[in-house]
This record gives C-alpha cells, structure tokens and sequence, in this order.
C-alpha cells in the first residue's frame, strides 16, 4: 500500500487516472495498459484505489460498443469534442460503474460531476453529465438488456471478418469470451517441463481447488512457511501451468521475488511445444521479448539465442529471465538483419501482428486499430519469414507463430510462404502436441486457437502457428 491516499473524495483518484487514460487510449490510440502504468506510477493512490481504477478503464473498454450506444441513446446530440474536453468519456465510465460494477448511483453520479467540475471543458457539460447519469441509473438496465451485447462490443471491421473466416456462431462465442475478465495463468518453473498436468489435471478442466499459495499445493506459501495467506482460487494447466481466478498484482503473489513462476497465457505456451525436444539443441528465438517462450526453452534445456530489436524490450526481457534465474544469449538486432554464425536446427520466430488474438486481455485493441494495421503487420512478418528461413539448418523446424486471429497473418501467410519457398514443407500436427486438444488443429495440420476454446475455463488466446520443415 502506498504512504499516502489518493484525494479526499472517496474514489476520485482511481476515477481521474481512468479517466485520464480512457481518453489516451481513445483519442491518442494508445495502449490501455501502457497508459494506465504511466498515470498510476505518477501518483500516489492505495493499492485498492489504483485496482479500481484498471477495473474502470477495462471494463469500459470491454464494453465499450454498448456503453457507446446507450449513452447515444440518452445524450442523442453528443457534445462537439473540441469544446466537451472529457465529456464523453466522464459519461462512458459513469454508466459503466452503474451497469457493469456494481457502484451505488450516488456515489457513481457525484463521482462523475466532481469529475466534470474539474475540468475547464467539461465543466460546461455538468448538467448534462449528471442528467444523463441519472437517467441511466434509473433506466439504463433495462435498455442494457434489450441490447445485442456481443456485437455492439465487437467493432463492424472485426465481426465481418470472424463471420467470413469462422461463422457467426464461433464469432459469438468468441465475443462472448471477450465480455468476461480473463482469468491469470502462470508457468511455474519447477513444473514446466512435465507433459501432462500433475494430479490428474487436464486441459478441459483441471480440478479447481483451494490453496493457501497458487505455487504450493501443501498450503504453505514460498516465502512465510505457516503463514495463512489465502491465494485466488486456482486450477492446474498442461505443461506445469497454473491458473488463477482474481489473481490481483503479479507482484505481490507468493514466489514472484524469488522466480517460481512466470505470465504466459496457455494459448502462448503451445508454440514452443512444436518444436518437440530441444534438450541440447541450439535454439534462436526472434522477437523474443518479452520472454515467456525463452523461458520455455530454456526450461527445457535449449541453448538458446533471443533476439530482439528493441532496447526497452529486450531489457524487460532480461529482467524477466535475471529473476527467473535463466540464462540465455540476448541480442539486440532487428530479425531482418540477424545473422547467426551458422544455422539452427531450431527456429521460432513469434512475429509482430495486429493482436487481435488477445482482446480478452487487452479489450481497448478493437477500438484502436483497423485492417490496415492488419495488413501492415502481413507485410512485415513475410519480411521476417524470408529472413528466419534462411538461419534454419538443413532438417532443421521452423515454428512461426502470431497472436492473431485474422488470416492474412496466420494461414494465408504461410500459404504465401510455402509457396516462395520449396525448400520447406509443413509439418502437421498431432493430437498429442497440443495436449490432446484437436479442436486446436486446423483443417491444415496447423495450431489454431480460438478465445472460445475451453470456454468454461476462461477461455484462452488466439494463436496461430504452424511448423515447418527445411529439406
């Protein structure tokens, strides 16, 4: 907790730094999370009040389609942004705290106006913001439910292309993945060699029980052995993984200092497992940042070379494997450019996409990206493609994989890239390499999750990969 609370009013910090983010993410076009970590490390709020404030930005981007069309429907004339400054986005989050969280409709109302007092625009637009407000609180839930919810929170460039791509069942299911808050998984390094889940565990559930830590099933926590700490509720994963429901902060879990475990959505985990035995092998990891997948490798006895061309990230990289006590070799270069000593038997390469794979976890990536970035991110990762082959060792594999969902940057890629060079072939999979889950297998041989995929469980990333073979 930090020494010193966040102003008088009860909640105000939390909703001024959502607020201050919420409209650099929808006017700027700039990462939530990123947004959020700037605001909230330059203030001084309690750790509770700065939680609220991530569940207000997220869950009004989460809804951001709906809230959008039930303030329209309240506010019918928006007010002209250049003069409203944060209007909007006061009433955006004022509904979503009536709607969605739950907040008492005084507090949320008086939150909302104290906001709007504050600024030199939005002050003008007071009355409005607390008419609005009020009404929504009184009829808000009932308009709420007459809404097609799952198609108002998926942007019209998104929903055509999953429609055409999976049906509009599947792209149904998916939004509906994206509605919910997604659950945290963790890699605990002690465990992440093992194939299959301990104690019976498996991927269409796990058995969900009860700990004291999420990385000591004996009830004891790493780090205050007979201390009481009661941890989230959890559920073990394929591949030594662990997934925790309400997990708070990353850092204050037990084993987090001491590098137990690392962050890395299940869907993430399966690239790596493509590539079968590394034990030994010399294994280059291009974009590698920010290291889940060199952890991996690591753990699973690689030599691995990680390369990466961004200085920040590749110093979050070795942050990341300095506290995990891993090591690898780290180089800073553009993939383009790299050029080992001598090829690979090993190649993976976790291109640069449009993400649009990992909404669930990033809900605002609807909202601030478009099919151009789509189509930009195609064009560079077949630039990466080319260059990546040519560090693969004759018989060697290269697994190429994107947090994708669209198929310019997944099957239509390699289709292309099968095509420019002969000197390839795929590799289909097989149950077994993904766990037993042939719901994740393409038509093709290729990985193809979907965020629907073990829905019950909180769902998990879309990935594509596939895994090719030099001849």
């Amino acid at each position: 907790m930090s020494a010193a609370p966040g102003p008088a009013a009860p909640g105000m910090g939390a909703r001024s730094s959502a607020h201050q983010a919420l409209s650099q993410t929808l006017r700027k076009k700039r990462p939530l999370d990123s947004a959020l970590d700037e605001i909230l490390g330059a203030q001084s709020l309690y750790t509770r009040d700065s939680g609220f404030a991530r569940v207000i930005a997220g869950e009004t981007m989460r809804r951001f389609g709906q809230l959008d069309d039930l303030v329209r429907r309240f506010v019918p004339k928006a007010p002209p942004p250049h003069r409203a400054g944060p209007t909007l986005e006061i009433l955006l989050a004022g509904a979503c705290e009536l709607l969605f969280l739950g907040v008492p409709a005084h507090a949320a109302v008086d939150g909302a106006n104290r906001l709007a007092a504050a600024d030199p625009k939005a002050v003008h637009f007071k009355p409005l913001i607390n008419a609005a407000l009020r009404r929504i609180a009184r009829e808000g839930y009932s308009v709420a439910k007459e809404q097609d919810a799952l198609r108002l929170n998926t942007p019209d460039w998104l929903w055509a292309r999953w429609c055409e791509t999976y049906g509009e069942e599947t792209a149904r299911a998916i939004a509906r993945v994206h509605a919910r808050t997604p659950p945290l998984d963790l890699v605990l390094k002690s465990e992440c060699g093992l194939s299959s889940p301990p104690s019976g565990g498996g991927a269409g559930g796990g058995g969900e029980r009860e700990h004291t830590s999420p990385l000591d099933p004996s009830g004891h926590s790493p780090r205050t052995r007979g201390e009481k700490d009661v941890a989230p509720a959890s559920q073990y994963l394929p591949g030594g993984m662990m997934r925790l429901e309400h997990a708070g902060s990353v850092e204050a879990l037990p084993g987090f200092a001491e590098g137990a475990f690392w962050v890395q959505d299940f869907a993430a985990s399966l690239p790596v497992r493509l590539l079968g035995d590394v034990r030994g092998r010399r294994v280059i990891d291009l974009c590698a940042a920010p290291g889940g997948k060199t952890a991996q490798l690591v753990c699973a006895g690689a030599e691995v070379v990680a390369v990466e061309r961004d200085t920040g990230r590749l110093g979050r990289l070795a942050a990341n494997l300095d506290r995990l006590n891993l090591q690898a070799r780290l180089v800073l270069c553009d993939a383009r450019d790299y050029q080992p000593d001598s090829p690979a038997e090993c190649v993976l390469l976790d291109a640069p996409c449009s993400s649009t794979g990992t909404i669930r976890r990033h809900p605002e990536l609807p909202w601030i990206k478009s099919a151009s970035d789509v189509a930009a991110c195609a064009d560079a990762a077949c630039e990466l493609l080319d260059a990546a082959a040519k560090m693969v060792a004759p018989g060697g594999l290269l697994v190429f994989a994107v947090c994708s969902l669209e198929a310019e940057e997944g099957l239509e890629q390699i289709a292309h890239f099968l095509r420019r060079h002969g000197e390839f072939r795929r590799m289909p999979l097989a149950s077994p390499d993904v766990f037993g889950m042939s719901e994740c297998i393409s038509a093709e041989g290729d990985l193809r999750t979907l965020p629907c995929h073990m829905a019950e469980q909180g769902g998990m990333d879309g990935f594509y990969a596939t895994r090719l073979q030099r001849l």
